[in-house]
């Protein structure tokens, strides 16, 4: 019976170890996981705070701990575009503007959206394309059927199409097709 008894009284001594090791193990991850969460978030905070920073235009609204000036309001926060429609990223430079080209709308002519035809039924136009084309001011098949090699290569580079598609879909036989029916 004694043997018995010291038996039970060694696996309760083993049972109250294990049970305060998992109560100080939760505690400790308890205790570990509030300081480091707001650690986490002054961190993030830091990281968002130096990527604003790259940009001159762009101020933070958040007051960290090294700034000494409160005046900065949502007002001053300026959008900076980095993804084009596609999802494709845009990396703005200002000497941009000036190497787009300009269509020469003496040669094939000027249009408005309420002259506007259906360009999708070009082979090699979808709704993506035609918009885009809108965009730059072409709007009917006889604009398409007047372009020179000039004015396809500056539509290439505006609309940003695979270059040398518009010849080879053969747009400008296609629009002049077209604006005939």
């Amino acid at each position: 019976m004694l043997d018995f008894l010291n038996e039970v009284n060694w696996w309760c001594l083993l049972l109250l170890l294990f049970l305060a090791f998992l109560l100080g193990w939760l505690l400790s991850r308890w205790a570990l996981k509030n300081k480091y969460k707001s650690e986490l978030e002054d961190c993030r905070r830091e990281n968002s705070r130096l990527k604003n920073s790259e940009y001159t235009k762009a101020k933070t609204t958040f007051s960290s701990p090294s700034a000494t000036d409160t005046s900065n309001t949502e007002s001053d926060i300026k959008a900076i575009k980095t993804r084009d429609h596609g999802g494709v990223a845009v990396a703005k430079n200002d000497d941009d503007d000036a190497k787009k080209p300009e269509l020469n709308f003496a040669s094939f002519g000027k249009a408005d959206a309420s002259e506007k035809d259906d360009l999708k039924l070009i082979s090699g136009v979808g709704p993506f394309i035609e918009e885009k084309l809108n965009g730059i001011g072409i709007y009917t098949f006889d604009q398409i059927s007047k372009f020179t090699l000039e004015d396809i290569e500056t539509v290439t580079q505006l609309i940003q199409f695979f270059p040398g598609r518009i010849e080879r879909d053969n747009w400008k036989d296609q629009a002049e097709k077209l604006k005939k029916k």
